[in-house]
């Protein structure tokens, strides 16, 4: 006889159906199992048998054979431990095979038996559901994660003497719906209220959460770039449930990604260290694992000290601003991540952070006038908005008023997405329009049209800053709720670009 259950394994942050076919042939007792397993995988056979056994259930005490469908994928991880156990089970009739026909089973065994929680809950909800299961049984720490469609039964249980229970219909037990998974308030800790004064730095970064846009800040130590930054996910819109459940979906496969409360309903906001390697920023690894700008999809990647990042790391970056994407290659498979956030870059204009300011002299060394170049030009002009951050003098700080609350910002904010919304028929920013669609979004009257010829022929821009500046002109023309853009908005556009690297 011959049991099957199915499981599931993850190659970056997609589920792969796996069946765990078990079989018990003559011979001595001994454990084998084929279909590519990884070394985790490998030593699942033992952890199974003693789960099994420290269970109180009976474990064959002959030849098995397990084999893991479809044979030429790589099966890795933890997450096949459980549907591993329960096909042996299975075969031994002490779990009905009827009851794992429409079941999809996931989770790491302990030795005692107990359920360990694994990554990548909400992908195995996913293809549960994009499968046709309508049964996914998980370990519990997992449960409120996976609780993502009305259509899919989640249930979270503790041991593998649970899983049995349940399977034979001797439990009873309540799925998780997707309402006890509730939406919660996102709570950041600060506030624009909390900036004083930086009226241009904020009208920037206004600009920026409207359409998407990326931020290079430039200012003296101690202007308030960070702070400005920080504060950046406070003004984008709420996350929609598919939004959070995207942002989930990266989370949940990250080394600190198991998530018993749910999913994730605040914008990300990730600050790695100027000494953050490649594969760490871009993702990568043996087997490949997200990096921070896909950690900070649908929010924001703060490169603090941005000049400081290695050449090679900087220059990495390219793809995904332009693309949304990050592609994992390896020998044998390529894994892409999401990577469609707000970078938001802050730099002093020189090491010593004061060339060009009156607040202390400059050094005035060699590496003052070379350290701009640091970020190449390319770079450059994938960032359509960059802000001089000056550094407010005491008298300023004291006579200026507290800033305008984020939850105000937020509303113009929101109202401009909704234009964008409407215009692509998608949640789809300005930042991200294709070709296609900024021509349809933004057409030019005569005198828009001439000045933005003069401005093209005075800086000398490239079809790539043309095409940015023409977007950046479509937000502010939102955030008015304009429906054309006109030669103010393109003035006001052209500002932001940098008149020399």
């Amino acid at each position: 006889m011959i049991a099957q259950a199915h499981g599931a394994t993850l190659s970056g942050i997609e589920a792969s159906l796996v069946v765990a076919e078990v079989d018990l042939q003559g011979g001595p007792s001994k454990f084998i199992t084929v279909g590519l397993p990884d070394k985790a995988v490998q030593e699942s056979q033992e952890r199974v048998q003693a789960a099994i056994e420290n269970s109180g259930l009976d474990f064959p005490r002959t030849r098995i054979v397990c084999n893991l469908a479809p044979a030429d994928v790589r099966k890795e991880g933890p997450l096949l431990d459980l549907a591993i156990a329960v096909a042996v089970l299975a075969v031994l009739n002490q779990v009905p095979p009827s009851a794992l026909q429409d079941t999809l089973i996931a989770g790491e065994l302990g030795l005692d038996g107990q359920l360990r929680p694994i990554h990548g809950a909400v992908n195995v909800s996913l293809l549960a559901r994009a499968r046709g299961f309508r049964r996914l049984i998980l370990p519990l720490e997992n449960a409120y994660e996976a609780a993502i469609s009305p259509d899919l039964e989640v249930y979270g249980t503790n041991t593998l003497l649970e899983v049995v229970e349940l399977l034979n219909g001797s439990m009873e037990a309540q799925p998780i719906q997707l309402a006890e998974s509730s939406r919660r308030d996102p709570s950041y800790g600060v506030d624009y209220s909390d900036i004083k004064g930086q009226r241009p730095a904020l009208r920037a970064l206004e600009i920026a959460a409207a359409g998407g846009h990326n931020v290079l800040m430039t200012g003296p130590p101690g202007s308030g770039k960070t702070m400005l930054a920080r504060r950046l996910p406070t003004i984008l819109p709420v996350l929609a449930l598919e939004e959070a459940i995207e942002v989930t979906r990266v989370h949940s496969v990250s080394p600190t990604g198991v998530r018993a409360d749910g999913l994730v309903w605040e914008r990300p906001f990730r600050s790695p260290h100027h000494t953050t390697s490649y594969s760490a920023l871009i993702g990568g690894g043996t087997t490949p694992r997200p990096g921070e700008v896909s950690l900070a999809h649908l929010g924001v990647l703060f490169l603090d000290e941005m000049p400081e990042f290695a050449g090679n790391v900087l220059e990495a970056l390219r793809q995904p601003l332009e693309d949304g994407v990050v592609s994992v290659s390896r020998v044998h498979s390529s894994v892409d991540f999401p990577a469609r956030t707000i970078v938001v870059g802050a730099m002093n204009p020189c090491p010593c952070g004061f060339k060009g300011y009156p607040e202390a002299k400059c050094i005035g060394s060699h590496l003052c006038d070379r350290y701009g170049g640091r970020i190449s030009g390319p770079l450059l002009d994938r960032i359509d908005l960059h802000v001089t951050v000056p550094r407010l003098k005491p008298e300023e700080l004291v006579a200026q008023p507290d800033g305008e609350p984020s939850a105000v910002i937020r509303e113009r904010v929101e109202a401009a997405r909704a234009m964008q919304t409407a215009r692509y028929g998608g949640p789809i920013t300005n930042a991200r329009a294709n070709p296609g669609q900024l021509r349809a979004a933004v057409k030019l009257g005569p005198e828009a049209e001439s000045f933005m010829h003069q401005a093209a022929t005075r800086l000398n821009i490239s079809g790539r800053a043309y095409d940015r500046i023409l977007k950046l002109a479509r937000t502010i023309a939102d955030l008015g709720s304009e429906a054309d853009v006109g030669k103010a908005h393109l003035a006001e556009a052209v500002q932001y670009r940098p008149t020399s690297k």
